[in-house]
C-alpha cells in the first residue's frame, strides 16, 4: 500500500476523533469539573491534544443539536445536560431517589443554617443525622471543621455543583441560569 499525505491525513484525523471522544468520555462519566491536569492524568494526552479535543467538543454539544453542553467554569470542565433539560432531569431523578427524605430533610436545614454545629443538627434531626452527615462527608457535598467536640457543617463546592446552584444569597440558594457574567 501506497502512503501519501491524504493516508496519512486519514490517520491523523482517527487518532484526533479517538482522543476527542476519550475526552468526550472522561467528562461523561465523572459528571463533575474536572482540571485540564485531571483531564490530562485521566487521558494520557498533553495539555495541547486535551484543549483541542475541549475546544472540538464546546463546538459540537453547545450547538443548538444537542441536549448536552460543555460547561466551563474558572479553568475546570464538565459536561452537563442543557439547563432547559433540568426540568425533565428532576423528574427522573425523582423517581429512584439517590437520597433518602430524612437525608435530604437533614441536608436542607444544613444548607439552610450553614455554618452550623454539627450539635445543632442532632438536637434538630436525631442520632441518625450522624450517618446522613457521615454519608454528605463523605460524598463530598459538606466540609467538616473541628470545633471542641463538635463540627462546623457547610456546604462544598460539589454541593453547589451536584445540585446545580451557584450561590447562597441570604438563605436562599439561587438555581443555576446560563452563563455568568
Amino acid at each position: 500500500m501506497e502512503v501519501n499525505s491524504k493516508t496519512v491525513d486519514e490517520i491523523d484525523w482517527s487518532k484526533e476523533k479517538d482522543n476527542i471522544r476519550l475526552v468526550e468520555a472522561i467528562l461523561f462519566i465523572s459528571g463533575r469539573f474536572l482540571s485540564l491536569a485531571e483531564l490530562m492524568n485521566l487521558s494520557g494526552l498533553n495539555s495541547l491534544v486535551v484543549k483541542d479535543a475541549l475546544n472540538k467538543l464546546r463546538d459540537r454539544h453547545n450547538g443548538e443539536d444537542s441536549a448536552l453542553e460543555i460547561v466551563e467554569r474558572d479553568n475546570l470542565w464538565k459536561m452537563d445536560v442543557r439547563q432547559e433539560f433540568h426540568g425533565i432531569i428532576n423528574k427522573l431523578a425523582a423517581g429512584d431517589v439517590e437520597f433518602t427524605k430524612a437525608e435530604q430533610q437533614t441536608l436542607a436545614i444544613i444548607a439552610y443554617k450553614q455554618p452550623i454545629k454539627q450539635s445543632v443538627i442532632i438536637k434538630i434531626r436525631g442520632n441518625k443525622a450522624y450517618d446522613h452527615i457521615h454519608k454528605f462527608i463523605k460524598l463530598g457535598l459538606l466540609k467538616a471543621k473541628k470545633d471542641g467536640h463538635t463540627n462546623i457543617l457547610n456546604l462544598s463546592q460539589e454541593f453547589y455543583d451536584y445540585f446545580n446552584v451557584v450561590e447562597k444569597a441570604g438563605n436562599v440558594l439561587k438555581e443555576e441560569v446560563g452563563e455568568e457574567d
